[in-house]
């Protein structure tokens, strides 16, 4: 897939794990990029790097995209040094604790859920402006295959997920006359630094993969395997592709 030569990335998150993995699929496809990150200001530069090694513009944005007033410098720097933003991801992301409604944190619950629901509700907001004055703009929503399944000990994140994905089909809806389509990636677990704590903490495994032999095609979904349906997503191939999802968890 090819093809995103003169747009312009911004990826949420994309200094690490599947954000890294989209970021730098963009990039190969052709974008520039906007890297954001919260806190590894190390492995954010890493990403522009391979960015740049690969002859595409890059720069790297420190903010917590679950406050709006960081959002809106960030979209306000991108724009600065970018002309627009043709394409947002909105991956960042956090876990949730394993808790039981009864016992979850009313901070940890607010946390979350500003991460996974207000943030991209900010974002998209903040982009949509640049994004409509070009011939075609996409955003595309990481979610989860927790959607499916609402598991429990798992409310806060199931609940920021399933409001990512409302926003994502309200969205499709609004902006389709504008040219942009919205939709929808919904890893299952995947080999990140989070899916290797979430795989020892509910699996009891020591290493994610000692649960390749039993997963769908012999092993754990990667990083490039979310960025390779993003990348579908927003390119050409997808013209007529607006409010849709896909659970990327091999067929459940």
């Amino acid at each position: 897939m090819s093809g995103l030569q003169g747009r312009v990335a911004l990826v949420t998150g994309g200094g690490r794990g599947i954000g890294r993995a989209i970021a730098l699929r963009l990039a190969r496809d052709g974008a520039d990029v906007a890297v954001n990150y919260r806190r590894d200001a190390d492995a954010a530069a890493d990403v522009v790097r391979e960015i740049e090694a690969v002859g595409r513009r890059a720069k790297a944005y420190a903010a917590s995209v679950d406050r709006f007033e960081e959002c809106e410098a960030l979209v306000a720097a991108v724009l600065a040094d970018f002309p627009v933003v043709d394409i947002l991801v909105n991956n960042a992301g956090i876990a949730s604790r394993g808790q039981s409604v009864a016992d979850t944190d009313p901070g940890e619950l607010e946390r979350v859920v500003r991460t996974h629901a207000l943030a991209p509700h900010y974002m998209s907001k903040l982009v949509l402006p640049s994004m409509r004055t070009r011939p075609r703009g996409d955003i595309v929503m990481i979610s989860s295959v927790a959607t499916l399944y609402n598991s429990p000990n798992g409310a806060p994140y199931n609940m920021g997920k399933a409001a990512a994905e409302a926003l994502a089909e309200t969205l499709a809806k609004e902006e389709r006359a504008n040219g942009i389509r919205v939709n929808i990636v919904a890893p299952g677990l995947t080999v990140t630094d989070m899916g290797e704590r979430l795989a020892k903490a509910t699996r009891g495994v020591a290493s994610i993969h000692d649960l390749d032999a039993q997963s769908p095609f012999g092993r754990v979904s990667t990083p490039e395997d979310v960025a390779a349906a993003v990348s579908f997503f927003v390119s050409a191939d997808a013209d007529y592709v607006t409010g849709q999802k896909i659970n990327l968890h091999g067929g459940g």
